[in-house]
């Protein structure tokens, strides 16, 4: 608004830097800053479901539940895109070496 009495040829740059400014803040926001945030908001969602599912199972294991039946309740924490089903389970505490 300092700028109000100068010239019309003036103002026209000034008027061309500051919508210039303005889309390219835009730009940034919702091209680099925006998707940015929303991969990192994911990634950490993930990270704190697969600790979860860990806290989830020892909780269950130091209440006195058997082994398997821990397992199972840190299992139902996961989603269904990554949870093993019961069967995969069995089999893998199965192939556990006894010491």
């Amino acid at each position: 608004m300092g700028s109000i009495t100068e010239p019309p040829e003036v103002l026209g740059h000034l008027i061309g830097g500051a919508l210039v400014g303005t889309f390219f803040g835009i730009l940034m926001s919702y091209g680099l800053v925006g998707p940015m945030a929303k991969s990192l908001e994911q990634t950490q969602a993930a990270e704190s479901k697969y600790m979860e599912c860990i806290k989830i199972a020892v909780v269950a294991h130091m209440q006195g539940y058997a082994p398997q039946v821990s397992i199972e309740f840190a299992r139902k924490i996961l989603g269904s895109d990554v949870r093993p089903s019961f069967a995969e389970v069995e089999e893998q505490i199965q192939n556990i070496p006894a010491d």
